[in-house]
């Protein structure tokens, strides 16, 4: 019984083995809808089939509000999304993330596909973006040459900033060539001297757009060196450029509107700065005005010479403090050299000689006594010693201390309490101490018996006393 688990664990089991397959967490299905109905909390239950089999499915509120069109019975469908287990019940099913209905289908696996590999290289990453300059000189822009998208683009470039240049590159946006024109463009514009690149068109289908969806086109966005804004559609559509671009529009119109200020705003800003420029400078002009008045009605300004009076007096007295410093030190040095022309010592320089001299002699003689007092008493110690025994027979001395040693050992070896053992007998130990009794032991007692080559260990069973 042991070996049986319960229903719950199976499908616990089984949901986990699904989820950690690496096949079934992303998988693109193709069918049709069937059985479809939404919940109040705005969830959609489904079916999908083809021709011979069925899948139940699964797509979340918050998958189903990016929905472009409603789900009914018979709509064929590509779905996204994971396959798992539902436990409670136990069977199966798909939790969709994704659905567009059949017809671009293909389109957009292709899409989703390239999407991911260039976002997995690093090419959507803000690091990458550059930074669109405030107030362009120049402006190319990518797209067909005529049409609704080139007309709104300049028309609202020259209505908000009409000093800025634009320069057209016509491109091919649709159809088959239309990748290879777009990319040829972006090159060509790398050779001209322009601030900001424009490149886009106008709306229309996934199809229409697609050219915007290659990868040669994404990769020239990215390496330009100009900063590229991407106008591509209406605001709801977007494309691998979008995503590459260094800014998005959500419109031609958008993008012409992001590329350059508005030129009232700027004239406004401009005639701000020109207040605040003003008023600054009138401002520090009456600051500097206080200060020259302030300078000009100082009592040093009207009375100039009262500064080099001020100073003359100040550099007298101290011309005449250093004379008096300098007729003091020639004084003190004066003074000093009358003392030593008067001294003993200068008068009489043998007489520090022979003074010295005395008692170098009386030093000598000392020296002398010292060491002579210092040889007899270590002559005296030095006989003393060679007139010892021990210096004269040390063997007989150590033989004799050596018979001593051991007559001594001898006595501890006898005072022993242990020897005993080497005569056959033996001790035994209760709780580290000598039993010397019978009355010390009781029966069931553990003690321990020592010999004189190690121990063993007993229990008493029975005691029996000599007068017994």
């Amino acid at each position: 019984m042991a070996n049986y688990i319960t229903v719950s664990a199976l499908n616990n089991y089984l949901r986990r083995k699904f989820e950690a397959d690496v096949h079934l967490d992303r998988v693109f299905l193709k069918g049709e809808i069937s059985n479809c109905k939404v919940h109040s909390r705005g969830h959609i239950y489904f079916s999908l089939k083809d021709e011979t089999s069925v899948i139940n499915a699964i797509m979340f509120a918050r998958d189903a509000d990016g929905l472009s069109f409603e789900p009914t019975d018979g709509t064929k469908v590509f779905a996204e999304g994971k396959v798992t287990v539902y436990e409670a019940s136990g069977k199966y099913q798909i939790i969709v993330s994704k659905m567009q209905p059949d017809g671009i289908g293909e389109l957009y696996i292709a899409y989703e596909k390239l999407k991911a590999k260039l976002e997995a290289e690093g090419l959507f990453k803000k690091e990458f973006k550059k930074r669109l300059p405030r107030f362009p000189r120049k402006i190319g822009i990518i797209t067909a040459p005529t049409g609704a998208a080139i007309r709104d683009i300049l028309s609202t470039i020259k209505r908000r900033f009409p000093i800025c240049e634009t320069i057209l590159f016509p491109a091919l946006v649709q159809g088959e060539n239309a990748k290879y024109s777009v990319v040829e463009n972006i090159n060509l514009a790398q050779n001209y001297d322009l601030d900001v690149l424009i490149v886009g068109r106008g709306g229309g289908s996934i199809e229409d757009l697609w050219a915007f969806n290659e990868e040669i086109v994404a990769r020239a966005i990215f390496d330009s060196k100009i900063p590229v804004i991407s106008a591509v559609g209406h605001e709801v559509d977007f494309t691998i450029a979008d995503f590459v671009a260094d800014l998005r529009a959500p419109t031609p119109t958008g993008a012409a509107e992001m590329a350059v200020p508005n030129i009232m705003d700027v004239m406004r800003n401009i005639e701000n700065f020109k207040i605040r420029l003003r008023e600054s400078t009138n401002s520090k002009l009456n600051i500097e005005r206080k200060q020259l008045d302030s300078l000009k009605n100082s009592y040093i300004f009207k009375n100039p010479t009262t500064i080099y009076e001020v100073k003359e007096q100040k550099l007298s007295l101290l011309i005449d403090k250093m004379r008096e410093t300098l007729q003091l030190k020639l004084k003190e040095a004066t003074v000093k050299i009358e003392n030593l022309k008067n001294s003993y010592v200068l008068k009489n320089p043998l007489g520090i000689y022979e003074k010295n001299w005395t008692k170098i002699d009386f030093y000598r003689s000392r020296i002398k006594y010292l060491l002579d007092n210092r040889l007899s008493l270590e002559q005296s110690h030095f006989d003393r010693i060679k007139a010892n025994r021990i210096f004269k027979e040390p063997l007989s001395i150590l033989k004799e201390k050596t018979n001593d040693y051991v007559h001594v050992c001898n006595k501890l070896e006898l005072l022993n309490p242990l020897g005993i053992l080497n005569k056959g007998y033996s001790v035994v130990i209760k709780d580290s101490v000598a039993v010397k009794s019978v009355d010390d032991l009781t029966i069931g007692d553990n003690v321990i018996i020592r010999f004189k080559d190690g121990n063993i260990e007993a229990n008493v069973k029975e005691i029996t006393k000599e007068n017994e």
